[in-house]
């Protein structure tokens, strides 16, 4: 038995007709009808006839952005089993060429960091300083089978080291400098890379934060890299031994990019390794190339006109794909800093400042300035038409508030993940935005919920599973003989079908809402509940900053539900708080999942891109060594992970009391 969802949300958001005629997925509509290809009456039939006529409708988003094929596939999928789809067999194309195919003095490039720093590169000088680059590149004997990494902020540079590995056939490979040393060398030491980027440093929170250390030990660390290049960031001193990174850019090149096959590797992402060392998931040019013209041209509605930001860092899928609006030719929008400095509206400031058309952004951050009282639609001049939120489920009172104070902004929440560097579900700019829901299944997306049967079922809280291959799934994973970690990964549960480990429920309106983690559920007397409802109640606390809610199977068959908050500055976890609490959940969620303790802890462990470790700490709660649940080095707070040792042991030693 699985929890029915709430009531039906209200739309609160819909898009005006002249508005939604102009939008990109509208001129594709017009452009399939013209061609004889489909008559779609609303967005459900092209969105059945994408997932049902899967060749069709990917040679149309080829075609409808000019791909620019070298040579032409044969047909488009030659396989359509999972995991082993062929898409496009016998083309080559490469996705730097793709990216800098639009030239001309527009801006490409806006690079902002804390401090005041600001950089604007132009699409031509974009297209240089990569021309000279992979010229470079080419002199080091780097190409078709090499990779080359970086430990970079989110700056112009690491754009440009991608796109001229990519331009020479390369495999690309980046890591956030947040990371220690050895969380690096766990993820880009699997590579055994040829040539290291790093930056001197980078800026967050008012500080400039010096990685000359850092880089010497991951240097040590990759014994395979034969050249590390220095990328000036904050004013440091160039090591020596290293290349300057602007010494290389600075070249007359002309830009030459090497044709690979459609399934050739791009880039290599990481799994969050909290549990392990992080998978290496590998995606190809042409995959990529396909999967984010669609994403972000027709369901984010980028073009040419567009100024587009995503915070991020480097270490983010969000990355990926904000460097992807280069392929429509948009301008992106780069920020190395914290979006809350220095006050909560710093993010609200630059996408002011900068004019963005589309900005994206974390449910945390968009949480936080709700709670204070920032009104972005009366403080700021902004020309927002989009705004995106993924990460986590976006509660729907932030969701409403952000309707309310942003009315002509479209919110288009969306759901994905590291493993397809995309969406699911997410925005669509021609339907009407409802809170606590994403808009709808993304094109060439053939999402279904299915019960504990593996039936499909609509209004009923579900596994998120996708039942027909997509071109953006992973290549294979690093490192991984005979496919058995990546079938283990995705397809152990249901033979065939990707299961990617969510509870979803597709609406009757084929909108989508994602309710956490399916690994993660907390069954209370028969009845199962994914995490979030339970945050987005929680978290509407002014006194609660944090959140975290986890159910234990205990070993004399018990079942312990605790929820454990992080309080805002001046409060304590009082009788009375932790009767609201529970109150909250009560009237606001389900009256069967009340937590049984309300614990306050000073901090909570995340990942290294913010999501909440709740398996990890469930496990620990369990019994299990922080050790054999956990990877340090990809844990943003160690010390609060190991918190819930001792929690345990304190529970342990009152039960084995009593």
């Amino acid at each position: 038995m699985v929890e029915e969802p709430g009531p039906v949300a209200v739309p609160e958001w819909t898009p005006r007709p002249e508005a939604a005629s102009r939008t990109r997925i509208a001129a594709f509509v017009q452009w399939l009808d013209a061609r004889g290809r489909g008559d779609f009456a609303d967005y459900e039939a092209l969105w059945r006839w994408s997932v049902t006529e899967l060749e069709e409708f990917w040679q149309a988003v080829a075609d409808f952005y000019d791909v620019r094929f070298h040579e032409r596939a044969t047909h488009v999928l030659a396989d359509d089993t999972m995991p082993g789809a062929v898409w496009f067999p016998g083309a080559t194309l490469n996705y730097a060429e793709q990216a800098l195919r639009h030239t001309g003095d527009r801006t490409a490039i806006v690079a902002v960091s804390e401090g005041g720093h600001r950089q604007e590169v132009t699409r031509d000088e974009l297209r240089r300083r990569v021309a000279s680059l992979a010229h470079w590149l080419r002199t080091e004997g780097v190409g078709t089978g090499d990779r080359v990494v970086g430990y970079l902020p989110n700056i112009t540079a690491t754009v440009v080291a991608f796109l001229a590995t990519a331009a020479v056939g390369a495999t690309w490979s980046a890591c956030s400098q947040e990371y220690s040393p050895e969380g690096a060398a766990d993820r880009l030491g699997q590579l055994e890379p040829t040539v290291l980027f790093v930056a001197d440093g980078y800026r967050y929170a008012g500080r400039e934060h010096d990685r000359s250390a850092h880089n010497d030990q991951l240097r040590r660390l990759l014994p395979s890299v034969r050249t590390t290049v220095w990328v000036p960031h904050i004013g440091g001193a160039q090591p020596p031994g290293t290349a300057h990174f602007d010494t290389l850019t600075r070249g007359g090149h002309a830009l030459e990019t090497t044709p690979v096959p459609f399934g050739h590797p791009l880039w290599v992402l990481y799994s969050s390794g909290t549990t392990g060392r992080p998978k290496g998931i590998v995606h190809g040019h042409g995959g990529v190339t396909l999967e984010h013209l669609k994403f972000l041209g027709l369901h984010a509605d980028l073009d040419a006109d567009s100024r587009f930001g995503w915070y991020t860092s480097t270490s983010w899928m969000m990355w990926n794909i904000q460097v992807s609006g280069l392929l429509l030719g948009s301008t992106i929008v780069l920020y190395d800093g914290s979006p809350g400095w220095p006050d909560p509206g710093a993010l609200w400031q630059l996408a002011a400042d900068e004019r963005l058309t589309f900005l994206g952004t974390s449910p945390a951050y968009l949480i936080a300035t709700h709670k204070a009282g920032t009104s972005p639609g009366t403080a700021y001049d902004l020309k927002l038409t989009g705004l995106g939120s993924t990460g986590s489920p976006l509660p729907a009172g932030t969701a409403q508030w952000l309707h309310e104070t942003l009315p002509a902004t479209w919110l288009a929440a969306a759901s994905g993940g590291t493993d397809i560097v995309s969406g699911f579900a997410g925005g669509v700019p021609t339907l009407p935005s409802r809170p606590g829901e994403m808009q709808a299944r993304t094109l060439g997306v053939a999402l279904e919920a299915w019960d504990e049967d593996g039936r499909p079922v609509t209004g009923q809280v579900g596994e998120l599973v996708v039942t027909r291959p997509m071109p953006s799934m992973p290549l294979y994973f690093w490192h991984d003989p005979g496919e058995l970690r990546y079938r283990d990964a995705y397809f152990a549960t249901y033979p065939g079908v990707w299961r990617h480990g969510d509870w979803v429920t597709v609406t009757d309106r084929g909108s989508v809402v994602v309710h956490g983690r399916s690994d993660a559920t907390m069954n209370r007397y028969g009845v199962r509940m994914g995490s979030a409802e339970i945050y987005e109640a929680v978290e509407r606390l002014e006194e609660v900053t944090d959140a975290l809610v986890v159910g234990v199977e205990e070993p004399d068959g018990g079942y312990w539900m605790p929820l454990f908050v992080v309080l805002a500055a001046g409060h304590d976890l009082t009788p009375a708080l932790a009767a609201r609490l529970r109150d909250h959940i009560r009237t606001q969620v389900s009256p069967r999942h009340v937590p049984d303790d309300v614990i306050a802890v000073p901090a909570l462990p995340h990942t290294m891109t913010g999501k909440r470790l709740e398996v990890p700490v469930k496990r620990i709660l369990q019994g299990a060594p922080p050790a054999d649940v956990a990877n340090p080095a990809a844990v943003d707070d160690a010390d609060a992970l190991a918190r819930f040792v001792r929690i345990a042991a304190d529970r342990k030693a009152c039960r084995d009391g009593a």
